[in-house]
């Protein structure tokens, strides 16, 4: 009798263990990344829509602390858009670096102008808490604010100009392909001039409220949840700018599917596809600085993580992030602007501060997540294998908890 006891006893502790630890293993809701959005120096005034790979609303409110830090690196160059469509059209037939534009005043070849040159470590910080509406809806509130830097040691450790360029001359890329040491390390020099004559200037400990983002995502109840084990949700946005160099509101939309797949040895796949689209400044309250004449920004994104669950229930996430997003400027411009800059003084890269706002910047993003049900702790590199410098490369960590137990 007491053997049989005793075995029942057993029995019930099994029991109740298991159902611990699979609650503790539940916590983990998809791929829950923190914020990945590049620190671009257009993109940085205006509200970019982060690729949502939950399965679902958080069951309880989630206060999430993003900081991340890049290095934004543009020679100075110029850049001459003729009026005249003969022009436009002669200019076409030229490589941009042979094309035979000659300026002399806009009475006899009319021409808009601009120039832009960028230098700095420019750092994140961003504030999100995630509101569960029911089991479908989710509100997700942020404010994201930027501090532009020379990237000294020891704040920006992996990001400043003397860690690139020592990666440069030590491991890949060449001594200084880009004109780093031509004009001085750890330097801010941030000053665009658009083609309106409007001035945007930024200097050393400059910081700035970027803007306040609410977002809502919608988690449709499929049957393929349960049978196929894939998740969708479909998120709206609205951002409010608060620079004094774009104040103005965005919209957006965005699609994102996750696939989960159960491994044996408490491990976890997970694959995801994210696409979204905004409308950037639908309203402006003011005149604002032309960040770029493409009015919408369109990102596509995928993923795939490999989760490891630890005897303790909690969790080490490993995953690889494709981003790709559309040019700031429309690309049929592209096709007749003339560049001037120090070519003769610069190995490569003189004029792409100009040249990259007319392609779609992508970027490789790795991140690893440790996970208790009490927080999760984010970090990630990001690196721009196109080498465009707008980052060249970037770093980043986030911590997430629930604000109550």
């Amino acid at each position: 009798m007491l053997k049989k006891r005793l075995f029942v006893l057993l029995y019930l502790c099994s029991l109740i263990i298991t159902a611990q630890k699979q609650d503790s293993l539940s916590f983990k809701n998809g791929i829950d990344n923190p914020s990945i959005l590049s620190t671009h120096h257009f993109g940085i005034f205006s509200s970019r829509i982060n690729t949502n790979f939950k399965y679902t609303p958080p069951k309880k409110t989630i206060l999430a602390v993003h900081y991340t830090s890049g290095n934004n690196f543009h020679p100075f160059v110029e850049a001459y858009y003729p009026k005249d469509p003969a022009i436009r059209e002669h200019l076409s037939q030229f490589k941009w670096h042979d094309r035979p534009f000659s300026f002399i005043n806009q009475d006899i070849t009319p021409a808009d102008y601009l120039n832009i040159v960028i230098d700095a470590v420019i750092k994140e910080f961003r504030v999100t808490t995630n509101i569960p509406i029911n089991k479908q809806h989710e509100l997700g509130i942020t404010l994201r604010s930027y501090l532009i830097t020379k990237g000294k040691y020891p704040f920006s450790l992996f990001t400043s100009d003397e860690s690139i360029e020592w990666f440069h001359s030590n491991v890949a890329g060449g001594e200084d392909p880009f004109g780093r040491r031509y004009y001085g390390l750890n330097q801010v020099n941030f000053k665009y001039l658009d083609r309106n004559g409007n001035t945007l200037e930024l200097k050393n400990n400059d910081f700035f409220i970027g803007g306040l983002e609410i977002n809502h995502h919608y988690y449709p109840k499929l049957s393929i949840n349960k049978t196929r084990n894939i998740f969708l949700n479909f998120g709206t946005h609205l951002g409010w700018n608060t620079s004094k160099f774009n104040a103005s509101i965005d919209v957006g939309i965005s699609a994102n599917a996750i696939k989960k797949l159960v491994l044996k040895n408490n491990h976890e796949l997970n694959f995801a596809l994210g696409a979204n689209l905004l409308r950037k400044n639908i309203i402006n309250f003011k005149e604002v600085i032309d960040l770029g004449n493409n009015p919408y920004l369109g990102t596509l994104e995928a993923e795939v993580e490999i989760t490891k669950y630890t005897k303790k229930g909690n969790f080490n996430a490993f995953g690889i992030n494709y981003h790709i997003q559309t040019r700031y400027n429309k690309k049929s411009e592209a096709e007749y602007y003339k560049l001037l800059g120090k070519w003769r003084e610069i190995n490569g890269g003189w004029q792409n501060g100009v040249f990259t706002l007319y392609e779609p910047l992508s970027s490789w993003n790795f991140i690893y997540t440790y996970g208790t049900p009490k927080y999760l702790l984010t970090l990630f590199v990001k690196e721009d294998l196109r080498v465009n410098n707008a980052p060249d490369f970037q770093t980043g960590i986030s911590l997430k908890f629930p604000l109550s137990k």
